[in-house]
């Protein structure tokens, strides 16, 4: 293994930031995982070794376009820090804080359902790994700062659009409440790359920029595939084990030495992989999101959301919508697939991690924990949607029926729940037994509600479901005239459930439009905006309604390739 001194980043200055205490670092993967021999960019297979040194490229001209005040609070860092020059260049690729230790880690993974091989971070650079003042730990990572050894053909550098849209997403959905990575930083390179956007053979120059990525690990299933298709099984068990030690301290503790009692352990910190997966993607569900592109390697041990490439937001409810271009003809992606997608996916790392197994049973426990975790974060947000103190069976069929009727009526997701809570406070007060008096006082619902009335893409369609939505609606009534919750905190549930605003991907367009002219006045209203996703923001009525018809088929409003 080679000497830090001697590395790629030697030539990279340090520097330090003003009015703040120096960010600490441990580099604790670099510590104690094997890694490559040979530094440097230079493309190459790389074996038994779970990441390479390899130092950001600089740019010419980094300009800091925008960056999230709560992370860098996260960071220890102040006001001063954020405004300097120092942070930029580090935050661009350019200069380097004392004890960051950059490198590129090793991972394989299935895309779109065929093993790939080695892939790696081809445009992501780890800078160093910092253990905060109260222990928390975050791993700093540029994507779009140069190229890796796992680069293959591509330049190692990200475009201004994708920048944009992973900055805004990572923010967006940790306000949301969704398992995710975080963003740290926007900068500008001052240069250009050639992207083929829609791959039609019309490359063309686009600005490019660098995201600061934060996570506590971006671990990923893909590397543990790796080790396991190349059967070097001792590093297989390697970093089975220093997950569980860094990233899982509650499965570390092992009172015996013995196989029987490591594989227990194995079995609970993989068990564990399968649940927050399950919440995570539970969580995708509820808000409408769409990944795009649920390939193993994008696929978090920790069960965050992790690489924002072609992501969507469900507008018109449809369960078959997938935001990616590559994935039209298949739509293995699609919308009400990723929970499937996501246990297929789980069975890959299940296979990985299998010869750290005596059998199969533990794993196949893990599989059926996501399926039960799943189940459960399902009907709670069901119950959370609706307004119900608990989720019962028929509330399951209930919902069931609902998006049904949302996809025949083109109706849009986000609108529509949010609607819901305008009209189940009122039908909840009745606490009465479904009768016809129950019927007669929210049988018109449908027509007296301009908020329900006005969420739908299709006036034609609407009113061909019309009688349909008014049986709902008379039966959702006499549903909460049977529930616990009182009107007021019923209303509270559901606004606390169901976003105002989502990032449907017209909103990112236009803020990249305006950025590649020198205007960041949109990026930042919707930065701010998607700080408060629940709560109605006077002034900003925009951005809280349906998909514009303008939208519906542009390049980067509706659907998106991955190119990056």
């Amino acid at each position: 293994m080679s000497d830090p001194s001697a590395s790629h980043a030697a030539a990279l200055p340090r520097v330090s930031l003003p009015g703040t205490a120096a960010p600490r670092f441990d580099n604790r993967l670099l510590a104690e995982l094997p890694g490559d021999a040979e530094t440097g960019p230079r493309r190459r297979e790389v074996r038994a070794a779970l990441w390479s040194r390899v130092a950001p490229e600089p740019v010419r001209a980094p300009q800091l376009l925008a960056f999230s005040h709560e992370v860098a609070e996260s960071l220890g860092l102040d006001e001063a820090a954020l405004r300097s020059d120092a942070l930029r260049d580090v935050l661009a690729g350019n200069a380097l804080l004392p004890g960051m230790d950059p490198f590129a880690s090793n991972y394989g993974g299935h895309q779109f359902g065929h093993w790939a091989g080695q892939l790696g971070d081809g445009r992501a650079i780890s800078l160093g790994e910092q253990v905060a003042a109260d222990g928390r730990r975050f791993e700093w990572q540029l994507k779009g700062a140069g190229p890796t050894p796992y680069a293959r053909f591509a330049d190692g550098r990200a475009v201004l659009r994708s920048s944009i849209r992973e900055f805004l997403c990572s923010e967006a959905m940790h306000h949301l409440g969704v398992p995710t990575t975080r963003a740290l930083s926007l900068v500008a390179t001052g240069e250009a790359v050639m992207r083929d956007v829609m791959y039609d053979g019309h490359p063309a120059p686009e600005p490019s920029a660098v995201v600061c990525r934060i996570a506590p690990s971006f671990l990923r299933f893909g590397h543990f595939e790796l080790p396991a298709v190349r059967g070097e099984t001792e590093l297989l068990r390697q970093l089975a084990d220093f997950a569980i030690a860094r990233d899982f301290p509650e499965f570390r503790s092992v009172s015996a030495t013995d196989a029987q009692t490591f594989e227990t352990r194995y079995a609970d910190w993989f068990a564990e992989v399968c649940a927050r997966t399950a919440r995570m993607v539970a969580e995708w569900m509820r808000v409408g999101f769409v990944h795009g592109v649920m390939n193993s390697d994008n696929m978090s041990i920790l069960g965050l959301t992790i690489d924002y490439g072609p992501y969507g937001w469900v507008d018109d409810y449809d369960p078959d919508w997938t935001p990616n271009t590559t994935d039209a003809q298949g739509r293995r992606y699609r919308f009400g697939w990723q929970p499937a997608v996501a246990r297929w996916n789980l069975m890959r790392l299940a296979q990985a991690l299998s010869p750290l197994f005596g059998d199969a049973a533990p794993l196949q426990a893990g599989i059926d924990r996501f399926g039960e975790v799943y189940a459960e974060a399902d009907r709670d947000i069901t119950a959370r949607k609706l307004g119900l103190a608990v989720c019962r069976d028929e509330d399951v069929a209930l919902i069931r029926e609902l998006y049904a009727l949302m996809h025949a009526s083109e109706a849009d997701m986000t609108l529509s729940f949010r609607a819901l809570a305008d009209v189940a406070p009122q039908a909840g007060q009745a606490r009465a037994p479904a009768d016809a008096s129950l019927a007669d006082a929210s049988a018109d619902a449908f027509a007296r509600c301009p908020a329900l009335r006005a969420a739908f893409y299709d006036h034609t369609k609407r009113e061909a479901q019309a009688e349909g939505w008014r049986d709902w609606l008379q039966r959702y009534a006499a549903r909460l005239a049977d529930d616990a919750l009182p009107p007021d905190i019923r209303a509270a549930h559901m606004a606390a459930a169901n976003p105002l605003y989502v990032l449907r991907n017209y909103m990112p367009q236009q803020a990249i439009d305006l950025a590649e002219q020198g205007d960041l006045s949109e990026l930042h209203t919707l930065q701010d905006l998607l700080r408060q996703p629940y709560t109605a923001q006077p002034g900003r009525e925009r951005y809280a309604a349906l998909r514009p018809d303008w939208a519906r088929e542009r390049v980067g409003c509706s659907m998106l390739s991955c190119s990056s």
